[in-house]
């Protein structure tokens, strides 16, 4: 009976099922009752880790900094100096840049003052015309994939400036080109040093797990204590979020070298910095290029989250737009978010896939062909732009600036087909609205609110157990263990209700929706563009329609997250069924088995490893959209969290929920990833 068990783990979940209902049932709910809520033991974590922040940053190591005004020297704490020289050159840096597209003095200033910048009234730096940009990104997409990439940059400029948003959208365009290429250099160096050397590689990857999960939220709050608000805070929380995937990739890349390229490297005589720069790097640059274009997505992921800071953009418009309900407004500055992050996704993954020919024989101006392209595209929009200020007298020249909400606008339009939605599909909506929350949501949240904290463990480790053994189990106690220690055990189990919710909709949708595009290499191909696409949006913009439709509501969030987080599902359904080998296929279909039985014995047990992956990716992207979510109101970890940006505690409490949500999700990736690897092997797969 018990050796029956022991190989049976359908047996051995069922009576794990058994025992949980039992004690779900046995426990009473009291505050006293440590089967039903732990004591908060760690409930000070907070206070200390905030009491430690502002020691290190208003009382550590004093230093003599020479203060202008006084003309004497004045003790500073050196974090405090550090902090504050590394916000002023990431500020400058960025207004470098945003004056380049918009035209300013802050440059001139930094360097001969205010004052002289007063006096000289001419000293300004005069931005480019829009027609430089649009004619210049054009001919880098020409350059990088040829006309039909041309063509698709170049109507992303157009369309930017002809509705009115260029200023907003070169403000976020300026806050984007300084972030990433500091997280690609940073996540450069730190893949190179874990490349090299295993202990710091052991030490980077569980630091990278917890950043890849936690919320972007959670970042904000230490950046604003460290760093103030503004451009630079939002591009250091940028940074800090953007550089993980930059990491991981420059590593898998290295890595994925042959040793025969090393072993000829220094073969050729290359020492070990050569053999680094001339040889393992230019050979992974494919991976790192990828890379590449992963921090450049995360980068604008964060372009609404990091308005909260006081980030400018496109981001902080449309928060204003969405607090404000105004749909239209929020439609169209989505649309140009959207219209970015597609626009730099293609350009990065062109310039990744982009092959060199280092033994070309060119001539003069086959070398510099794109460089006298712009050099004329620079001259016809400076005459434009002259043009333009002769013919348009009333004060905006359109061939140079238009200026923001100057431009055509399509908001009415879109709060039209809002309002129609609305006076058409009132009751409907209104009826669903209802019967999800009340006969769906209500419920299954009541429920989890109704678990004694004991039989949560008993579940949780049960699983990771009967999976992944002791270890998996012990994992899956302590994640949760930390979490049931703090006083947010209850908002907890709101997240996990949520996520549970979403990803079970998701992981259905997503392996019904990839099981049959699989079947047409046509349909196939149309899923995966579909899924490229949907990825590339920054999370916030799945919030626009719901709240159009739904309004502030769970049903809004729970449809939301359920949208973000198909993709994942989708796309490794579909990697995992055309992983299936032919002859596999053509064996069952010659045994007489019917389709339907060849999916379902073949098919899909060779794809589950795939799939099970596709859902560990389906639990972070929903973890990350029911954090996101707290902006239009839920009461999860997600709303605390944004309540620690304005509280005083504000540092560790962000940081304590942060890593309570990133718990969640590493609990369930632990027992996934073990699933997914046990049946590789089973497989013959790993």
């Amino acid at each position: 009976m018990i050796e029956a068990l022991r190989q049976k783990k359908h047996l051995q979940f069922v009576l794990l099922l058994v025992f949980f209902v039992l004690l779900c049932v046995i426990i009473t709910p009291s505050e006293g009752n440590w089967f039903w809520r732990l004591p908060p033991l760690i409930q000070k974590l907070p206070q200390i880790i905030t009491s430690s922040v502002d020691y290190i940053m208003f009382d550590w190591w004093l230093i003599d900094v020479w203060d202008p005004d006084i003309e004497d020297y004045e003790e500073k704490p050196l974090m405090n100096q550090f902090t504050r020289s590394a916000s002023g050159l990431i500020l400058f840096l960025i207004e470098f840049i945003r004056e380049i597209f918009l035209g300013g003095v802050k440059t001139i200033v930094t360097f001969s003052g205010w004052d002289w910048a007063t006096e000289n009234q001419w000293a300004r730096w005069p931005g480019l015309p829009w027609t430089v940009v649009a004619g210049g990104a054009a001919i880098l997409g020409y350059a990088l994939q040829g006309p039909r990439l041309a063509l698709f940059v170049g109507f992303t400029f157009v369309y930017i400036a002809v509705f009115g948003q260029w200023e907003p959208s070169m403000e976020t365009l300026s806050f984007v080109l300084i972030a990433a290429p500091i997280s690609v250099l940073l996540g450069l160096v730190l893949g190179i040093w874990a490349f090299r050397s295993k202990t710091v590689e052991m030490v980077l990857n569980p630091i990278l797990n917890v950043m890849q999960i936690m919320p972007h939220f959670s970042y904000l709050v230490p950046v604003v204590v460290f760093f103030g608000i503004g451009d630079h805070a939002g591009a250091i929380a940028t940074v800090i979020f953007a550089t993980p995937p930059m990491v991981r990739l420059t590593i898998l890349g290295l890595k994925k070298l042959s040793p025969e390229v090393a072993e000829a490297g220094l073969m050729s005589g290359c020492n070990n910095r050569q053999l680094l720069f001339k040889v393992l790097i230019p050979t992974a640059r494919r991976d790192i290029l990828i890379g590449v274009n992963q921090a450049i997505m995360s980068c604008l992921a964060m372009v609404v989250i990091a308005s909260l800071i006081g980030a400018k953009g496109l981001g902080n418009n449309l928060l204003i737009a969405l607090n404000q309900l105004r749909i239209g407004l929020a439609l169209e500055l989505g649309i140009c978010i959207v219209l970015i992050a597609i626009m730099l996704d293609r350009l990065s993954l062109a310039w990744a896939d982009k092959q060199i020919d280092y033994f070309a024989d060119l001539s003069f101006f086959e070398r510099h062909k794109f460089s006298l392209m712009f050099g004329v595209v620079f001259v016809v929009g400076v005459i434009l732009a002259l043009i333009g200020s002769l013919v348009f007298k009333e004060g905006f020249n359109y061939l140079y600036l238009i200026p923001h909400n100057k431009g055509i606008t399509t908001q009415d339009f879109w709060q039209a087909g809002v309002d129609w939605i609305w006076d058409t599909f009132f009751y409907a909506l209104k009826g669903f609205n209802e019967w999800l929350i009340v006969q769906v949501l209500v419920p299954v949240k009541t429920a989890y609110l109704a678990m004694p904290v004991a039989a949560t463990f008993a579940l949780a480790m049960g699983i990771g157990y009967i999976v992944g053994g002791v270890r998996v189990g012990l994992a899956v106690g302590g994640f949760l263990l930390f979490i049931a220690l703090t006083e947010w055990w209850d908002r907890a189990l709101i997240t996990a209700y949520l996520m549970t919710l979403s990803v079970l909709i998701s992981t259905a949708i997503g392996i019904v929706a990839g099981t049959l595009c699989s079947q047409h290499p046509v349909s196939t191909r149309i899923m995966l563009t579909i899924c490229d696409t949907f990825q590339t949006f920054p999370s916030f913009i799945y919030l626009i329609p719901v709240m159009m439709l739904f309004g502030v509501t769970d049903t809004s969030v729970l449809i939301a997250i359920v949208v973000y987080a198909t993709v994942p599902a989708t796309r490794y359904t579909i990697q995992g069924m055309l992983s299936v080998p032919l002859q596999l296929q053509e064996a069952g279909s010659m045994s007489g088995v019917s389709r339907l039985q060849r999916y379902l014995s073949i098919e899909l047990p060779m794809a589950f490893p795939h799939i099970a992956l596709g859902i560990n990716q389906t639990v972070v992207f929903a973890l990350s959209m029911v954090i996101i979510g707290a902006l239009i109101g839920t009461d999860d970890l997600g709303q605390l969290i944004l309540k620690s940006l304005s509280d005083k505690d504000g540092v560790g409490n962000g940081l304590v929920l942060g890593l309570c949500v990133a718990f969640i999700g590493l609990a369930i990736d632990q027992v996934l990833r073990t699933w997914a690897n046990q049946r590789k092997q089973a497989l013959g797969l790993a």
